[in-house]
């Protein structure tokens, strides 16, 4: 074959491959729940693999633009409860999820020392970002108010618990149609435990706004901030050596309050 017939197939197939991987970035607001006060902000870059979500990568940032924390989440194992690792160097604190043999694992590595715990087989179990696939999989039935039923995974407590997901209503974000839900707990721990709203676009499915308990602690590591987290209405194409960055920038601890 011609030496130009070959660099020619080659450039064909490196520009065939760049093609079946992409990267889209967003970023969101944390607020406390009276938007009065910027908490930190959070950057998302998802890695697609032929149009299918594989990877997200999270930064998370004090409000003067220090990288404080990062959670890198793999969907691969699973669409709902996908592997994840965070960290955060305010704290020197990790936690995460990972699969093992078909079976879910939660683990984190504190003050405390490192701790880990299998959780039981569960259907309808998720964890972390798995829960904006869960809304969208179940989309019809939450329209058509129906309460779903589903097992959340929380590391930092080795366990995972009975939650319920029902539409609270139509809603309107930044001028564009949209539709809240609300997540509570089951039994009596629904009775103690504030409930969490989220808001996505009825025509995007967007996750736009997440008003409740964060997955981020206070400067002392004592309590989980409640925060009003806002989302713009579309994301964006970026080079995947973006991505790559936020995996290696270093984190350094720095103050939310």
């Amino acid at each position: 074959m011609p030496r130009s017939a070959i660099l020619l197939l080659l450039l064909i197939i490196s520009g065939a491959a760049q093609g079946l991987e992409s990267v889209r970035f967003e970023q969101g607001q944390a607020w406390d729940l009276q938007k009065k006060r910027l908490l930190y902000t959070e950057s998302h870059w998802s890695r697609f693999e032929n149009n299918l979500l594989s990877e997200r990568t999270v930064l998370y940032r004090c409000a003067d633009g220090t990288p404080f924390a990062r959670k890198v989440i793999s969907y691969a194992p699973s669409r709902l409860a996908p592997a994840f690792d965070f960290k955060d160097a305010r704290l020197d604190y990790r936690e995460g999820l990972r699969w093992k043999n078909g079976r879910a694992s939660v683990w984190f590595d504190g003050s405390d020392g490192y701790k880990e715990r299998q959780l039981q087989s569960a259907p309808d179990l998720v964890a972390d970002a798995g829960f904006d696939g869960f809304i969208r999989s179940r989309w019809p039935q939450l329209l058509g108010d129906r309460r779903e039923q589903l097992q959340f995974a929380v590391p930092s407590r080795l366990d995972s618990y009975g939650f319920h997901l029902q539409r609270v209503g139509p809603a309107v974000y930044r001028e564009q149609a949209a539709q809240t839900f609300r997540l509570g707990l089951n039994g009596w721990l629904g009775l103690v435990a504030p409930d969490i709203e989220v808001t996505y676009g009825s025509a995007s499915k967007r996750l736009l706004r997440f008003k409740g308990l964060s997955n981020i602690r206070d400067d002392r590591g004592r309590a989980t901030l409640r925060a009003l987290i806002e989302f713009p209405l579309t994301d964006r194409e970026v080079p995947v050596a973006e991505k790559n960055r936020a995996q290696s920038v270093l984190l350094k601890s720095c103050q939310l309050s």
